[in-house]
């Protein structure tokens, strides 16, 4: 089965969106991942005076992340599936936060001034990774930071071996269980079709971020799941 692209795969997503939290739940240490890799941003001040944006919010898990995090802060969550961002949205969120149906590809119609970008689960899932990338450089402020949580595999094979096992034995028969086999199949190969921790912050330098730092997350996911945190450049300190 080929992978799943553009409109197919947020299609499936807007199959998927129902059940989407009850599945995840299913994960240990879902939503205490994506809250450690929102604190990995490290902004100051509970957020305070900065805007951000949630690159790839699906139901909201990401963004109730990010908030946790930087509770005073004004927030900016996009996905490119309206069934996912249906459900996200109607969820009960402080004014400060607000969502759009647009997709990471045209990042540009959203706008930038953003002082972090957190995007989760997001970038296996876009066709051109590279150009995301640039777009999201170009939406941040200088210096500003981004945080990518995402499946990038280690290139062990014991990891990769680990991850189908996982698929095989319980992500698989749960999207099988949920009526949405395809969207399940699609995540299991996007994950050992993308890139290696190495490849990916390697693209992340090639695409201009300064400060690539791959963190490990704890649990099963050691290896599986990680957080890659970046910088766009600030050309006032690189010349100063």
């Amino acid at each position: 089965m080929p992978l799943l692209h553009d409109g197919e795969l947020s299609a499936a997503f807007d199959h998927a969106a129902r059940r989407y939290d009850l599945l995840t739940a299913v994960n240990p240490g879902y939503r205490a991942d994506l809250r450690r890799s929102a604190r990995r941003l490290r902004l100051p001040g509970g957020g305070r005076g900065l805007r951000l944006l949630d690159l790839g919010c699906g139901t909201g898990a990401s963004t109730a992340a990010l908030l946790a995090t930087a509770p005073h802060a004004e927030i900016v969550a996009v996905d490119a599936s309206a069934g996912m961002l249906e459900r996200a949205a109607a969820k009960p969120w402080p004014p400060g936060v607000s969502f759009v149906h647009a997709p990471a590809e045209e990042l540009a119609g959203i706008g930038g001034g953003f002082d972090a970008v957190f995007a989760a689960y997001l970038f296996r899932n876009v066709t051109d990774p590279d150009a995301v990338l640039a777009a999201v450089r170009t939406a941040l402020e200088p210096g500003g930071r981004l945080a990518v949580h995402e499946y990038t595999l280690s290139g062990s094979a014991a990891h990769r071996a680990v991850w189908t096992a996982v698929c095989r034995g319980i992500v698989l028969p749960a999207g099988r269980l949920a009526g949405d086999g395809g969207l399940y199949r699609h995540l299991w190969r996007s994950v050992l079709a993308f890139d290696t921790v190495p490849e990916f912050t390697a693209r992340l330098r090639r695409t201009g971020f300064r400060q690539v730092r791959a963190l490990p997350l704890p649990g099963w996911q050691t290896g599986i799941t990680h957080t890659v945190v970046a910088a766009a450049p600030d050309l006032r300190q690189e010349t100063s």
